[in-house]
């Protein structure tokens, strides 16, 4: 069943892990777009609590998060891990609080619409108090199909990434800071947030390993891309890798159409695109990079070629800040499609 509760104009927002890096995020993104809130509420666990956050040119006093959190509140974007957000759907929704949930709980659930706006915004007309907000390299790739499935049907997508630390959270992030300087002193390094050291390294895994062989995050963005895109048959192959940069996810991306697609009309439909940029011009040396493009919005997409391997394919290069696109700002971004 749809939801029923009308959205006010001006609907009090409550961000859920606020002091967490993607909490803190939302808060920046939320006063940066100057989205009309009647009131933001901060809620984090007991630890937190009472801790005073930025927000707007002023602060926030963290709340505790407990069942009660949600009386008066009417959008939630929960950023506090799986658990945490399956422990508190029933109170946010029994509340009559739409929930905007930013972890991999309820993404592939039948009644819970997963929404990029800039490919699939009318799915949040059928929510049930519960939008999922993808997994944050789902998001950038699938901003950046859109517009190329628009010119002919998609058969296959190849995609390796290249993670940021900054997908594992602020503990990763600073893990990255603090192994770089051991690595260059000299001193031993010990992974805690990582499997193995993040400091001047590749790991072929994020998340759990399955039973195929392939990582639970690459079976997100196969399953993901599919409910997103509408497209349940759509052939996804794809490599997840964490690599020792602090913000930003980058994507090598081969997409192979059912028919002839020039590289001309993907570079005119990607720049016409919502949310796109094309950075591109190898003789200036111009494409995406994460250093250069950390706190942007947008999703960069660059070394546009035809991909001579299979008869109609594309191959580009995508990078996004994972803290905002990947994650804040897509939540933000849910919510402001709630608005009346």
């Amino acid at each position: 069943m749809s939801w029923s509760k009308p959205m006010p104009s001006r609907p009090v927002v409550a961000v859920a892990g606020a002091t967490g890096a993607v909490g803190v995020e939302m808060l920046s993104v939320l006063a940066q777009r100057a989205f009309p809130a009647e009131r933001v509420v901060a809620l984090a666990s007991s630890r937190s609590a009472g801790k005073r956050i930025g927000f707007a040119g002023g602060e926030l006093v963290v709340e505790e998060m407990t069942e009660r959190s949600f009386e008066g509140v009417d959008i939630a974007l929960f950023s506090a891990g799986a658990g945490v957000s399956k422990q508190f759907r029933e109170a946010v929704t029994g509340a009559g609080c739409v929930m905007i949930d930013n972890s991999s709980a309820f993404r592939m659930d039948e009644d819970v619409p997963l929404v990029v706006p800039e490919v699939n915004p009318g799915d949040v007309a059928w929510h049930s108090g519960v939008i999922a907000n993808p997994n944050c390299s789902t998001i950038q790739m699938v901003v950046a199909l859109q517009p190329l499935a628009a010119l002919a049907p998609l058969k296959r997508v190849v995609v390796s990434t290249y993670q940021a630390a900054s997908g594992a959270g602020q503990a990763a992030m600073d893990e990255l800071y603090e192994q770089t300087g051991d690595f260059l002193a000299g001193r031993d390094l010990v992974p805690a947030a990582f499997a193995h050291r993040i400091a001047f390294n590749c790991i072929p895994q994020i998340d759990v390993f399955l039973d195929d062989g392939s990582t639970k995050e690459e079976w997100k963005m196969v399953v993901e891309t599919r409910k997103i895109m509408h497209l349940p048959g759509l052939a996804v192959a794809a490599t997840c890798v964490r690599v020792p940069v602090l913000r930003c996810h980058s994507e090598s991306i081969a997409v192979e159409f059912a028919e002839s697609v020039t590289l001309a009309a993907a570079a005119k439909a990607l720049g016409a695109a919502a949310g796109v940029k094309v950075l591109d011009d190898p003789a200036s040396k111009s494409y995406p990079m994460p250093a250069t493009l950390e706190g942007t919005d947008d999703t960069y997409v660059g070394r546009l070629r035809i991909d001579e391997s299979v008869p109609h394919g594309i191959q580009m290069w995508v990078v996004a800040d994972q803290l905002r696109k990947g994650a804040a700002l897509n939540t933000v971004q849910i919510a402001e499609a709630l608005l009346p």
